[in-house]
């Protein structure tokens, strides 16, 4: 009689993971059977968090994270570590709005949080993790961007984008871009990959607290995207950016 192989439980860490497209991005991995790392800076909505999903049968570990603090994230990838000697998946989901001020009041403080959050702590994220992803057998890296982040999108006058005067946070998105092109390039046995939480063609967007709730699909709908690039093959795309309906121009 030949033994049947017990499949092998994917593992991910999702950043911003204590509401909105965060958790729903763990959810969905963990109703697949995944081990999924919670990570949210704050403790105890973060643990809330994380007990809701257990609740629900899925395999989560809360993961104490502020991906603007070196030593928080340190302390994040020691114990991650402590239950897995590999990492699946990666999905660089937490982001900071930063101040929405016209460039004609903007100041260099008024943008810096936006990339605090959004460029310098994926940076800081990803360069903990890559031992860990680099153990892994197929590595995906997700990285979540917005539409205003391309080019193709602001310069576009039918875009309600394109009238958003703003410097933070589209350049730190478009920053996130390119970051996730470079990984990728520098990195063929890793899939890098960056999306957003929309689509594009139709203007519509996934309603978050970031938001104020006025997007028009769920958070769900808006995480398609986050789970169909952390579950590709291994002869997925890499350094590729997409929304909800697929292809969006950089």
């Amino acid at each position: 009689m030949v033994a049947m192989e017990t499949p092998i439980t994917q593992t991910a860490l999702v950043t911003g993971a204590n509401k909105g497209l965060g958790l729903e991005t763990a959810r969905r991995l963990g109703a697949e059977g995944w081990k999924v790392f919670l990570g949210a800076r704050d403790e105890s909505r973060g643990r809330a968090a994380a007990e809701k999903l257990a609740a629900d049968g899925i395999d989560v570990v809360f993961v104490q994270l502020d991906v603007t603090d070196d030593a928080s994230v340190a302390a994040a990838e020691r114990l991650v570590r402590e239950h897995t000697d590999h990492l699946d998946v990666l999905v660089n989901n937490a982001g900071a709005p930063g101040a929405i001020v016209h460039p004609s009041e903007a100041t260099v403080a008024d943008i810096t949080p936006a990339f605090e959050v959004n460029v310098y702590g994926t940076v800081r994220v990803t360069h903990a993790f890559l031992p860990l992803l680099q153990a892994a057998e197929h590595p995906r890296v997700v990285n979540v961007s917005s539409g205003v982040g391309a080019f193709s999108v602001v310069t576009d006058p039918n875009q309600a984008a394109s009238k958003l005067h703003e410097l933070g946070y589209s350049t730190s998105k478009a920053a996130v871009n390119m970051l996730t092109v470079r990984y990728a390039q520098a990195f063929p046995d890793i899939k890098f990959n960056v999306v957003t939480p929309g689509e594009v063609a139709t203007g519509r967007f996934a309603a978050t607290d970031m938001n104020g709730h006025r997007g028009e699909l769920t958070v769900t709908e808006g995480t398609d995207p986050f789970i169909r690039l952390a579950t590709i093959g291994a002869d997925g795309p890499t350094g590729t950016f997409s929304d909800r309906l697929g292809h969006v121009d950089w």
